[in-house]
């Protein structure tokens, strides 16, 4: 037998397997741009939002707004800034639209807890630097121009464009950013014919509009109104026939901040052979202001002290004042007080309110009205003459806006509930899915790419914030609860001292009323309720109850149900014990 041969072929081996690679089912997120509205939607002012992508966030505006009638004692109220508290790493810049209120009153608050980057142009900038001052506080500034581009972080490029307001340098701004172009008009009318000269930019809004918009944010304040708004130079007109009709001394009320209304009065004055007094702190201050910028000409023989004002005759004069508002501290409410140390009000006066109230100070308004009137003072207002026009687009004007920009997504904002809702009814009009137009709240999100748009609820904190003196915030809706209560039924306080061991009354209770009724006139009441809270004190005290809150309460419920059972009335009742 042979010998068997070793195969010495060499072999193929198979191949090894590769591991096979898990499928992802998961699929990259597309980047968002997210809008959140810290102010200025469901109310008129305190405007406020962030645009915030990835690790940036972007602020425009930071503004205030006035109280209410039921917010007892409160001075301001201002945005809430914790959502900003928890996220200042990221923010990058705040672009200011323009110097009202409503839109820069907030910056002190904001740049007292934040150093955020201002961007703006000089007049706003200027309002701006003045607030700063009166907190001890310097401010970082960064001063642009219509027309010209700039930077702010990594993601946004920012855009400023020349718009028409009822304040110098306003613009809305187009803003890019890596998942498309926002676009946000701040406050605005169309004005073809502006006291400055400088008509909107009609040709590169449409040009943006032209490259394409992914969101426009709109002013809605005057949406409700139908047509147009009249321009400025129509209550130049009015003005100047009042003047050159009257031999009287002239008193004008006005914002402070209507810097093309003040330069029209100075005109008209001019013309008409009057010089120019100021009166109000807010107005010696901006008019000084937009002197030293150039928004304001006026000689320097022209514009008098107001401490020399008595000494020009009366045709010859024109007093600036601040109080169109009726604001109880205003110069012209003083003057209607007999409470202004320079001015006071006679029958060879007339009075020129170059404004319309504000929704909720009408009565105020109206008070000081009558207080001028009968001080023999012939008073004009927008009722009587068109005195005033709004610096805000009404529904012709809007739709105009609208169809320049062309947005594929469309959120409206600066306004109450009606407003809102009003305007996204017009875009719907022009031609808007309704899928594409979202309504917000403050504190929601709206997020946003080129394909996708989804809003959140309540995605931040964005409560209202009071300012109550120098106190930011320590007051709440409990104290504001309170304060109403006291200024509807009044307070008691009731003082008694107390020996707990021995389970007896040494003095008291005795009761102090602030509010509620005047007590000469009601001893009888008071001496009832003395004897009412004493037999609760010892009923109590009698049970052996050594615990303080459970014998007050004891007092305040008894006492609350007597007082109600013989006047009808629910004032506050403070106990106040003292142990022996």
């Amino acid at each position: 037998m042979g010998e068997k041969k070793k195969d010495t072929r060499k072999s193929k081996s198979a191949p090894k397997k590769q591991p096979k690679k898990a499928k992802t089912t998961a699929k990259k997120t597309a980047p968002k741009v997210r809008i959140i509205p810290l102010g200025g939607l469901g109310e008129i002012g305190k405007n406020m939002t962030a645009i915030e992508y990835e690790d940036e966030i972007l602020l425009i505006d930071c503004g205030l707004s006035f109280p209410d009638d039921d917010m007892f004692g409160i001075d301001k109220v201002i945005p809430d800034f914790d959502y900003l508290l928890n996220t200042e790493k990221k923010i990058k810049g705040l672009i200011i639209t323009h110097g009202h209120e409503d839109h820069i009153g907030a910056v002190p608050y904001l740049l007292r807890e934040l150093n955020v980057p201002v961007y703006g142009l000089r007049f706003p900038l200027g309002l701006i630097e003045n607030k700063l001052r009166d907190f001890g506080l310097k401010g970082n500034f960064h001063y642009i121009e219509a027309g010209k581009e700039f930077r702010v972080g990594k993601h946004f490029t920012v855009e400023p464009v020349r718009i028409t307001h009822s304040i110098a340098d306003s613009v809305c701004y187009s803003i890019k950013t890596p998942v498309g172009r926002i676009f946000h008009t701040g406050d605005f009318k169309i004005d073809y014919t502006p006291v400055d000269g400088n008509p909107i930019d009609f040709a590169r809004l449409a040009q943006i509009g032209m490259e394409g918009v992914l969101l426009l944010m709109a002013d809605s304040t005057n949406v409700v109104r139908p047509g147009y708004t009249q321009s400025e130079k129509v209550v130049g007109e009015t003005l100047e026939g009042i003047f050159r009709e009257t031999n009287k001394r002239i008193i004008i009320a006005t914002f402070s901040s209507n810097v093309h209304r003040i330069q029209k009065i100075i005109d008209i004055a001019l013309k008409c052979k009057r010089k120019v007094a100021v009166s109000g702190r807010s107005m010696e201050t901006v008019v000084e202001l937009a002197r030293e910028l150039g928004y304001i000409r006026i000689p320097e023989s022209k514009l008098i002290d107001l401490n020399k004002a008595s000494n020009i005759p009366d045709r010859e004069l024109v007093i600036l004042t601040t109080g169109s508002q009726g604001e109880p501290m205003s110069a012209l409410a003083r003057m209607a007080a007999n409470e202004h140390k320079n001015i006071h009000i006679r029958s060879n006066d007339m009075v020129i309110l170059s404004s319309t109230p504000v929704p909720g100070n009408e009565l105020t308004v109206a008070n000081v009205v009558n207080k001028l009137v009968e001080k023999g003072a012939e008073v004009i207002y927008s009722d009587i003459a068109e005195t005033h026009v709004s610096g805000h687009a009404c529904q012709e004007e809007l739709k105009l806006m609208h169809s320049l920009i062309r947005p594929k997504y469309f959120m409206p904002v600066h306004g109450e509930a009606r407003h809102l809702k009003m305007h996204a009814e017009l875009a719907h009009e022009l031609g808007m899915p309704n899928e594409n137009i979202f309504i917000l709240n403050n504190g929601d999100c709206l997020q946003i790419n080129s394909k996708t748009a989804i809003k959140i609820e309540s995605a931040a904190a964005a409560d209202a914030i009071f300012v109550d003196g120098l106190g930011v915030g320590d007051v709440g809706n409990i104290v504001l609860r309170d304060r109403r209560l006291l200024s509807e039924s009044g307070l008691i306080i009731l003082v008694a001292t107390i020996d707990k061991n021995e389970r007896m009354i040494v003095s008291g209770p005795d009761i102090i009323s602030r509010g509620f009724v005047y007590v000469r006139e009601n001893e009888d009441l008071i001496d009832a309720a003395c004897e009412r809270a004493e037999s609760i004190i010892i009923d109590c005290l009698s049970r052996d109850m050594r615990d303080w809150n459970g014998i007050k309460t004891a007092v305040r419920e008894g006492l609350r149900k007597y007082i109600y059972s013989k006047t009808g009335r629910n004032p506050i009742i403070l106990p106040i014990f003292m142990e022996v």
